[in-house]
């Protein structure tokens, strides 16, 4: 049965457990390898696949409703945008910044659809400037924030995400890493779920840290202070410094100290899944998982920008 288990992030919904598994498994055993961990056999990864539990039964097709700026909804979708444009623009020059003449943002016109939709509009032809949106179009990108919206709003798609991460760990699962949302979803089934045998959490791209979701998080902060996911006794964050949509790439002010956070570089794909599987980095924190102590090389970066 596997001993590590993958968690995926957005953007993955039209794929599945097995497809997926395809992906994430080689990917994670060439970053192990490169950290000089165990050989894995492809037995010993699974993906917990969630991506279909925002399509209705009957209804998953291949190409999603015509969203545009006027279906970005107020609250959470809005501050998400805003905070993904303003990080984008921080890192990237040419992402155009929020008017600094207008100090509202997104979150400011909600009391008006029509101006929350121009300025939606003007988010998203901003994003389109940095490397990692211009490949991402405006349904995808929408339907990005609905998921995290949905997730953390939404009790039923909740409790199915979680369910999907519990049907994969068995008595022989010790690591858990997990991408992006997969990351919120991965945190609060540990939470709840302290029996289990995973002693290994890694979380890469992760926006834990992020106040729209840190403050929404299950278990509630305390003071705070997030709760330590279960009864696992190591928690790896790796992030690239460039990767605005983790945003908060430290952790450990967050959730405290026994995080350990570290840094890597993707290149242009800064939140890519496989690319972050692939990091020495990340294999040898997964290494580590399986094999006993963290070892030095679990500390070091990898990928130089």
């Amino acid at each position: 049965m596997a001993r590590v288990v993958v968690v995926h992030g957005v953007g993955q919904e039209f794929l599945g457990p097995e497809l997926m598994a395809q992906q994430v498994g080689p990917a994670l055993r060439d970053g192990v390898r490169l950290a000089s961990g165990p050989r894995l056999d492809p037995s010993d990864v699974s993906c917990a696949f969630y991506g279909d539990i925002y399509f209705e039964p009957g209804m998953r097709g291949t190409d999603l409703p015509p969203w545009d700026e006027h279906d970005v909804e107020e609250g959470l979708e809005a501050e998400l945008l805003a905070a993904w444009w303003e990080a984008a623009a921080r890192t990237d020059p040419a992402v155009p910044p929020p008017d600094d003449t207008d100090t509202r943002g997104l979150v400011g016109f909600a009391g008006s659809r029509a101006l929350l939709s121009d300025r939606v509009r003007e988010a998203l032809v901003a994003l389109a400037a940095s490397p990692f949106f211009a490949k991402v179009s405006d349904r995808l990108l929408i339907f990005a924030l609905k998921q995290v919206r949905r997730y953390l709003s939404e009790p039923d798609i909740r409790r199915s995400a979680r369910e999907r991460i519990a049907a994969e760990i068995t008595d022989d699962t010790r690591v858990l890493v997990a991408h992006s949302l997969g990351s919120v979803i991965a945190y609060e089934a540990l939470c709840a779920h302290p029996d289990w045998p995973v002693t290994d959490l890694v979380t890469v791209g992760s926006p834990l840290g992020l106040p729209i979701v840190f403050d929404r998080l299950d278990p509630a902060p305390a003071d705070g202070t997030g709760a330590w996911p279960g009864a696992v006794d190591r928690w790896t964050n790796i992030a690239d410094p460039g990767d605005i949509v983790a945003l908060v790439h430290t952790l450990a002010p967050r959730f405290g100290d026994r995080v350990s956070d570290r840094r890597i570089h993707n290149g242009t794909a800064m939140h890519d899944l496989l690319r972050y599987l692939t990091a020495r980095t990340t294999g040898a924190a997964v290494a580590a998982g399986l094999d006993g102590p963290a070892t030095k090389d679990a500390g070091s970066g990898d990928r130089a920008s």
